[in-house]
């Protein structure tokens, strides 16, 4: 072979794997881009706001947050998934939008092809709940209460076609029954209509604090975690049905990050979660901090969407 061809061939190589040694070894070393598919002033919002400023100091970067919202939060993630796959653009995402309502409407992406899921910070309970005197005094009787009265329970939850709604809505469909779906907006809205008797069961976050404070009872948990509450009430799944979806936050950026960026990202978000600031934002908005890395995350996302699509295409629901 020519001396300087194989001179050429060697230079050319160096040229192509240096870039990207030094980018692993210098990661980040410009602006990172955090998109928030929620508007400005919520949940998701303060908490990538948080996220930005705690992870832009450990890291020695700026982190801008970005609001990109519409179509139930999918125009933000999808954003976040057309990204270039180098760590600069990351974003916000939960429950909905990745495991439930893509099974239901044609969203931007695909949720197990065309995002990374970096790290959960934030697990939350769904207790289903009904006043502190309800007559119901167990998850049986609600169910008999429905099948022998259809129509005539009235229930909800804070997030319709979310993941307690689908759980909900499967579990009276396992069962034969049916009971009529009244929507508010947020599980404050929620919670007060159960106990001004509007509703007779629900499915809300608020339901904790609230059998905590007397004044209603949880009767089954819509999560795969035990409720910390009421240990003894089953889990959706536990009792025999068809899903009991994780509500999660997390952080999530385009499909094909380097491995580099994940473990920084990782390391990262695990001091995020353990710092004070981030736990008085949490006490303060009671969320359930609860890390999980890469690999966990990714478990269950995975899972929670298959069990999605299978459920939400059993029942028929749109």
């Amino acid at each position: 072979m020519n001396l300087n061809f194989k001179t050429t061939a060697i230079a050319f190589a160096i040229a192509v794997i240096l870039p990207g040694m030094s980018f692993a070894a210098g990661y980040p070393n410009k602006t990172i881009t955090f998109i928030c598919p929620y508007s400005a002033g919520g949940g998701g919002d303060t908490a990538s706001r948080m996220i930005a400023k705690i992870a832009g100091d450990i890291m020695g970067v700026k982190i801008n947050v970005e609001n990109k919202t519409g179509g139930g939060a999918t125009i933000g993630i999808g954003a976040v998934s057309k990204a270039k796959p180098d760590g600069y653009t990351v974003g916000f995402v939960s429950t909905s939008p990745i495991t439930i309502r893509p099974h239901m409407m044609k969203a931007p992406y695909h949720p197990l092809k065309d995002l990374t899921y970096i790290s959960q910070f934030v697990a939350s309970n769904q207790p289903l709940v009904v006043k502190k005197d309800s007559s119901f005094k167990s998850l049986k009787d609600v169910i008999t209460y429905a099948k022998a009265n259809p129509g005539k329970l009235k229930w909800s939850t804070s997030v319709q076609r979310g993941g307690p709604h689908v759980a909900v809505e499967a579990m009276f469909k396992a069962e034969g029954a049916k009971a009529t779906f009244v929507p508010f907006k947020g599980g404050s809205k929620v919670l007060a209509a159960l106990l001004g008797g509007t509703i007779d069961v629900a499915m809300i976050a608020e339901g904790n604090k609230a059998t905590l404070d007397g004044q209603t009872r949880i009767l089954a948990e819509g999560t795969p975690m035990k409720n910390p509450v009421t240990p003894s009430a089953p889990i959706l799944t536990e009792a025999g049905y068809p899903i009991a979806p994780a509500i999660f936050f997390g952080v999530a950026g385009p499909a094909g990050l380097p491995k580099e960026v994940l473990n920084k990202w990782d390391q990262v978000m695990a001091k995020v979660v353990q710092s004070d600031e981030f736990k008085k934002l949490a006490a303060a908005r009671k969320w359930t901090l609860d890390f999980a890395g890469h690999a966990a995350f990714t478990k269950t996302v995975k899972r929670d969407y298959s069990a999605a699509k299978t459920t939400i295409a059993k029942i028929g629901m749109k």
